[in-house]
């Protein structure tokens, strides 16, 4: 099992590939994708597990970057 600060670095390293970028505010994420999509994509006040899972979601349905 990886360790908060393992887990974090894996979220911004996906976060990058599919161009998102990741804000923390506490223990929360917020996450914005601006780049191939119609209009800006927000999510805001995740927990890690939500911010990895909305991630993991983008990646399964093959949304990356170039």
């Amino acid at each position: 099992m990886q360790q908060p600060d393992e887990r974090e670095a894996h979220l911004r390293a996906l976060a990058e590939r599919l161009e998102f970028t990741v804000e923390k505010a506490g223990g929360r994420f917020n996450l914005t994708r601006t780049s191939s999509v119609s209009s800006p994509v927000r999510e805001r006040g995740l927990t890690l597990e939500q911010a990895e899972q909305l991630l993991n979601e983008w990646k399964l349905r093959g949304f990356h970057g170039g």
